[in-house]
């Protein structure tokens, strides 16, 4: 099978001028009441399911033609985000909508929680995965009544081109917008007042995001990833491990940002892991990435010129050729790295994998909390007791215990980061609740009225009060 190419594509843009009046229009139409009903979430959430089973081979076209994706992971780790999502929230709809009793407090009434919508919210999406992570959110944002500004990214062209020109066909385009470009037009976005932001990528746009959401006291939602550890024990099953690490870590090429991004291998295990990867590498591939169909690309020049150079100086175990014509860079594990070399500075977000040898799991943990919180963590462990340590002894958005990425399939868990790998978290039911505001209530009725809470506050009331407080 031969690779598909990667088409250069213009940055497409949305006029800067009509972003405002684009925005204000979105919060008229929100405050007319026209997303709240039941009837209307159904609606859209229902069009969003249509959306991508009829359009579904144009959006693999796209990611191929932005990043030469496999069809079977585009359709299953980008594609089939929305349908998934969009099925469990019309399932559920009504039930995450119903009022949440509180209980009652004696001689005061009946409490419970109401979901109210936020308002306009804004989702910023990244290119990775441009469709799912930009229309997942969008499922939870619908479901809980809001009126919604998509802004996809603009590095994957094709994508952004295609999202603009179909979602208009099927959603609401007086309550839900999508905005396309560059820089320009997302500090154009951050200029308006919005009821929540949404923003999937890394950490340092994550602060501008932030600092732009500070002037209207807007609450965000942050996904950001950072270095996921993979730590192998020696109780482990090598050949099982090695295949589970390879397939998380060279998907997508590694743009991933769940993906593992370095491993500490026990040292009584980590020649025998190197093996295992390779094979594994070997398995996948067929011996061959650079014209694999099966293998992503790089998204663009700049990230292509970046992973190269991490790897000069390396000791690389296998892998390691790269060709800046068509951005291939072939799955790569290194060995023998420096805690302190710049590839374990940053997230890779690449499919180069550094094994660093380690002596037991206390070293592992010890390695991981110098480090900043990361979005995920990985063991592979035989060891009931070395799962609960590391559960127990590290801090990470999510983790997978023997397996890699997989734990973001199940709807019904949040995704979300924590400290630098992100604030808030979504998926499911999460994401009607990050898109919500629970206003509690509290119900009184006419009948029972006790003079003793009002003044005069007379000694008797005082200890009254004293006893029973």
């Amino acid at each position: 099978m031969s690779a598909a190419a990667i088409q250069p594509a213009n940055i497409p843009s949305s006029p800067i001028d009509e972003i405002a009046p684009l925005v204000a229009r979105l919060r008229q139409t929100f405050e007319t009441g026209r997303t709240k009903p039941l009837a209307w979430r159904r609606a859209q959430l229902e069009a969003l399911i249509r959306f991508a089973k009829e359009n579904s081979d144009a959006l693999v076209e796209a990611l191929q033609a932005d990043m030469g994706k496999p069809e079977l992971e585009a359709r299953a780790a980008d594609i089939g985000q929305i349908t998934q999502e969009a099925k469990l929230a019309l399932k559920n709809l009504k039930k995450w909508t119903r009022p949440q009793s509180a209980g009652r407090i004696p001689f005061m009434g009946k409490s419970f929680v109401i979901r109210d919508p936020l308002g306009v919210v804004l989702i910023v999406a990244p290119w990775n995965y441009p469709v799912g992570l930009l229309l997942s959110p969008l499922v939870g944002a619908i479901a809980a009544g809001n009126a919604v500004v998509l802004k996809p990214s603009e590095v994957t062209a094709h994508t952004s081109a295609i999202l603009a020109e179909l979602l208009p066909k099927y959603l609401d385009t007086d309550a839900i917008a999508l905005v396309e470009g560059g820089v320009p037009e997302t500090t154009a976005l951050l200029e308006q007042r919005f009821d929540h932001i949404m923003y999937t990528g890394n950490g340092s746009v994550a602060k501008v995001v932030m600092a732009a959401a500070t002037k209207h006291l807007t609450p965000v939602t942050l996904e950001l990833g950072g270095k996921s550890p993979c730590i192998v024990d020696r109780t482990a099953d090598i050949p099982v491990t090695a295949r589970r690490i390879a397939w998380g870590k060279f998907m997508n090429a590694g743009q991933t940002c769940i993906a593992p991004d370095y491993v500490l291998a026990d040292d009584s295990i980590e020649e025998e892991l190197i093996r295992e990867l390779k094979k594994s590498v070997e398995e996948f591939y067929g011996g061959e990435t650079k014209n694999n169909a099966d293998y992503t690309r790089i998204v663009n020049g700049r990230h292509h010129e970046r992973l190269s150079k991490l790897m000069v100086g390396q000791d690389i175990a296998f892998g390691g050729a790269t060709e800046a014509e068509g951005c291939y860079i072939e799955p790569t594990v290194l060995r023998n790295v420096s805690p302190d070399s710049p590839i374990m500075e940053g997230e890779i977000f690449g499919p180069v994998l550094p094994v660093l040898r380690i002596k037991g799991l206390t070293e592992a943990i010890e390695f991981v909390n110098r480090g900043e919180k990361p979005l995920a963590l990985y063991l592979f462990s035989n060891d009931s007791t070395a799962e609960k340590r590391v559960l127990s002894e590290t801090s990470s958005g999510g983790a997978c215990i023997n397996g890699t990425i997989m734990h973001i399939g199940n709807s019904k868990m949040p995704f979300g980061g924590v400290g630098p790998s992100g604030m808030g978290a979504y998926h499911g039911q999460h994401s009607f609740e990050t898109f919500s505001h629970r206003k509690a209530v509290l119900r009184r009725g006419f009948k029972f009225d006790l003079k003793m809470m009002y003044p005069p506050y007379t000694k008797a009331r005082t200890n009254f009060v004293k006893k029973v407080m």
